[in-house]
C-alpha cells in the first residue's frame, strides 16, 4: 500500500488566515456590540463561518440571519486578505506541495473555508496547478469533526482512503480525519493553541518531516 493522495486542510496548514479571521470577527463583534470571550472564540476553531454565525445568533439573541453576519465578516476579511502585509503561506508548505506534485501524488484541499476563500488563496499564491480538486466544508451539511469533507476529498481523488493522508492542525479537523478512518498528520505550528493532537497518527512541526521518504514506513 502506498500514499497516492494528500488531503490538505487549508487554514493553519497552507496559509494562516487565522489572524485575519480573528481581526474580521472581532470587528464584526464590535459592530454587533457583543462581548465574545476567548474561550468561546477558541471553541469556533475548525467551524465554518455559517456555523459560527448561527451560534452567535443563538447565544446572543441577535436580530440578524446568518447570511447578514457572514457578509459583514467577509467584507472585513477581504480587506485584511488583500492589504495585511504579514499574510503569507505557512513556511515550508510550497516546497512540500511541490515535492508531492513532482512525485505524482494527488492533492486535494478539504477545508471548512468557503469556496470563495479557497479560490482567493489559490489565486493569490498561484496554487491552482498543483491541486486536483477542492472541497469546501461550507457547502456541506455537516462541519468537521464530521468526516464528510475528507470522505468527499478521497472520493474526488478517486483513491481508496487507506492510500490517503490528511494534513490538519485543529482538534476538530483531526477528529474528522479519525472519524473518516484516514491517516492523519497533525501540523503543530507556533500559532496552534489549545488543540488536541492525541488522535493524529503523527505530529510534526516542520513540513520536511512529511516528505515521502520520511513517511514511507506508514504506507507500506
Amino acid at each position: 500500500m502506498s500514499l497516492k493522495a494528500v488531503l490538505f486542510d487549508m487554514d493553519g496548514v497552507i496559509v494562516d488566515t487565522e489572524p485575519l479571521h480573528r481581526k474580521a470577527y472581532f470587528k464584526m463583534f464590535e459592530d454587533l456590540k457583543i462581548e465574545v470571550s476567548e474561550d468561546l472564540y477558541t471553541s469556533f476553531t475548525g467551524y465554518s463561518t455559517k456555523k459560527v454565525c448561527e451560534i452567535l445568533i443563538q447565544t446572543y439573541g441577535l436580530n440578524y440571519n446568518y447570511q447578514e453576519l457572514i457578509d459583514i465578516k467577509r467584507n472585513y476579511f477581504k480587506d485584511y486578505f488583500y492589504h495585511d502585509p504579514d499574510f503569507d503561506l505557512i513556511p515550508g508548505v510550497r516546497k512540500l506541495i511541490n515535492h508531492y506534485y513532482e512525485n505524482q501524488i494527488q492533492l486535494i484541499v478539504a477545508s471548512s473555508a468557503s469556496m470563495v476563500t479557497i479560490n482567493m488563496v489559490f489565486e493569490k499564491f498561484e496554487l491552482e496547478k498543483y491541486f486536483n480538486g477542492k472541497v469546501s466544508g461550507a457547502e456541506l451539511k455537516e462541519s468537521k469533526p464530521h468526516p464528510e469533507v475528507f470522505l468527499l476529498a478521497a472520493e474526488k481523488a478517486n483513491v481508496p482512503k487507506q492510500n490517503c493522508m490528511v494534513i490538519e492542525d485543529s482538534t476538530n479537523g483531526i477528529l474528522a480525519a479519525h472519524n473518516a478512518e484516514i491517516f492523519c498528520a497533525a501540523y503543530k505550528s507556533e500559532h496552534s493553541f489549545n488543540q488536541d493532537y492525541t488522535l493524529a497518527n503523527i505530529t510534526v512541526s516542520d513540513y520536511t518531516e512529511l516528505e515521502l521518504d520520511k513517511i514511507s514506513n506508514y504506507f507500506k
